[in-house]
C-alpha cells in the first residue's frame, strides 16, 4: 500500500527492503492469515470464501476448506487481484521488527485495521464537531 506524505518520516528508510522481506521471504509471495497468493487472479463470494485454483478447493478467511457455494451464492461472486503488503501489527509505523510485521493480502489488511479505522473516524468526526463549536456556535436543537 503505499505510504501516506505525512507517515513517510515514520517509516526507515530501508522500508521497501524490509517489506519485500516480510513479503516475500519470509511469507513466501502467500497471505500469512489466508494462504492466497500475491499477483493471483481469486474469485471470491461475500462471505470471504474464495477459490483456490491450486488445490481446487474453496476456501475462508483463514485458509481453511470451506463449503462449496450454491448456485445462488455463485451468483455474486467477483474476481479480485490478491496484493501482499508489509502490515504492522500493532498499528506502530515506527516499529518495524520482525515480530510486528506481517504480510497479508488487502482483505485480511483491512480485517485487522478495522478498529483502529473506526477509532481514527470517531476522532476524525469528534475534531469536526469541536471546530464546528468552536467557530460556528452550537448546534441548532432538533
Amino acid at each position: 500500500m503505499p505510504i501516506r506524505p505525512q507517515h513517510r518520516p515514520l517509516y526507515p528508510l530501508d522500508w521497501p527492503v524490509i517489506s519485500e522481506a516480510i513479503r516475500f521471504g519470509r511469507a513466501k509471495g502467500r497471505c500469512e492469515s489466508c494462504r492466497r497468493r500475491h499477483g493471483d487472479e481469486i474469485r471470491q463470494l461475500p462471505d470471504g470464501r474464495w477459490y483456490d485454483t491450486e488445490t481446487g478447493v474453496w476456501r475462508d478467511d483463514q485458509g481453511c476448506a470451506a463449503s462449496d457455494p450454491s448456485l445462488l451464492e455463485m451468483i455474486a461472486v467477483v474476481l479480485k487481484h490478491v496484493v501482499l503488503a508489509a502490515c504492522h501489527v500493532n498499528h506502530d509505523r515506527s516499529n518495524c521488527s520482525d515480530n510486528n510485521l506481517a504480510g497479508w493480502c488487502g482483505r485480511c489488511h483491512l480485517r485487522h485495521d478495522r478498529p483502529e479505522h473506526l477509532r481514527q473516524r470517531r476522532l476524525t468526526y469528534l475534531r469536526r464537531r469541536a471546530l464546528g463549536d468552536l467557530f460556528d456556535g452550537p448546534y441548532p436543537i432538533l
